[in-house]
């Protein structure tokens, strides 16, 4: 059976030779050799190397997995982009990155500006990043029982108000409607005294003319009134009637109308025979043109005793009594009140 024949070694380059003096003639035990990579800075710098740039886009998607991690860690939860539904996602506890961020070119400045690019860049990939102080649903619920109890509270207040207002308003109707009451209560219990006082003067005023009735009388027992008082005409030489004319025949009987004295009787001018009658407070009471007189100056009588007799003497047209009153003493008043006033009505 042939074998095939071994392919002749490549020339090692001094580099390779060195790493073959260090690990053997394959490079490693039981491996061929190969040429080490070993870029510096400066060469990737410099764009010597080709596969300086896929180590600068591993270092980028470094910086990128940093951003994430940083981001995801600091706020424990991602939300979806609009539109999207929202993706929890829950992290271990991650070790430092330090080791990481240690490559990245920069330091500390790429990781902090990795760290600050994460929530851009995750919004640029529909994720969206709850904030970093999230409340718990302890304070969330701790607020809202809050605010439940700041509103119940304000509507208690604004009942207790309306209460009171509406209470005050009734309050002030209860003492308007009492007042209402009581004045009509006062006005009905002043009309009743009124109206009392006025049943009680009535009733008085009824009592003094019922004993003056008993003591008082008509003059005559049967007349007519033919002239009143103050009645105006030519036959009184003061041009009206000064007293009151009851016609009645010849010899009629006239009374003394209350209890007296007699201070006249005789002849007197126009007046004919006359009598006058004094009463115990001083009113006089003239009785004229009679045709006798049956009393004397002097004489006391009584209500209803004969004190003369209808005639037609003095100046006069027919036979009649002219009864004149005269209080005290003085001017004459209307006979017919007069009378009427101590019960007697002609």
């Amino acid at each position: 059976m042939a074998s095939n024949t071994p392919a002749p070694e490549l020339p090692l380059v001094p580099s390779q030779r060195a790493a073959a003096d260090a690990y053997g003639p394959a490079g490693f035990p039981g491996e061929g050799a190969f040429e080490e990579w070993n870029p510096s800075e400066g060469t990737v710098q410099r764009g010597r190397h080709r596969v300086a740039k896929q180590r600068g886009l591993a270092r980028s998607s470094t910086v990128l997995g940093v951003g994430v991690i940083a981001a995801v860690g600091a706020g424990g939860m991602a939300t979806a982009a609009p539109g999207k539904a929202p993706v929890h996602i829950t992290m271990p506890q991650m070790p430092s990155l330090d080791p990481v961020t240690s490559l990245l070119p920069g330091g500390d400045e790429a990781e902090t500006a990795a760290v600050e690019q994460a929530p851009s860049v995750l919004g640029e990939m529909g994720v969206g990043v709850a904030p970093t102080e999230t409340a718990s649903p302890a304070d969330a619920g701790e607020a809202l029982r809050a605010r439940i109890m700041a509103q119940a509270a304000q509507q208690e207040q604004e009942a207790e108000a309306q209460a009171a207002l509406e209470a005050q308003d009734a309050a002030a109707q209860a003492a308007a409607e009492k007042a209402a009451k009581e004045k009509a209560e006062a006005q009905a219990r002043e009309a009743a005294a009124e109206k009392a006082e006025e049943e009680a003067k009535a009733k008085a005023e009824a009592e003094r003319i019922a004993k003056l009735a008993a003591t008082f009388v008509s003059p005559a027992s049967s007349y007519t009134i033919t002239s009143t008082y103050m009645q105006a005409g030519s036959m009184w030489s003061s041009g009206y009637h000064t007293g009151l004319d009851l016609a009645a025949p010849t010899g009629t009987l006239l009374k003394a109308v209350h209890t007296g004295t007699v201070t006249e009787a005789g002849w007197a001018g126009s007046y004919g025979y006359r009598t006058v009658l004094t009463l115990e407070d001083g009113t006089e009471l003239w009785y004229c043109h009679q045709s006798s007189i049956n009393v004397s100056v002097g004489q006391k009588v009584s209500t209803g005793d004969v004190i003369g007799r209808v005639g037609a003497t003095g100046n006069v047209t027919g036979p009649h009594l002219h009864l004149e009153v005269h209080p005290g003493g003085g001017d004459g008043v209307d006979p017919m009140a007069w009378l009427a006033e101590r019960g007697v009505n002609l």
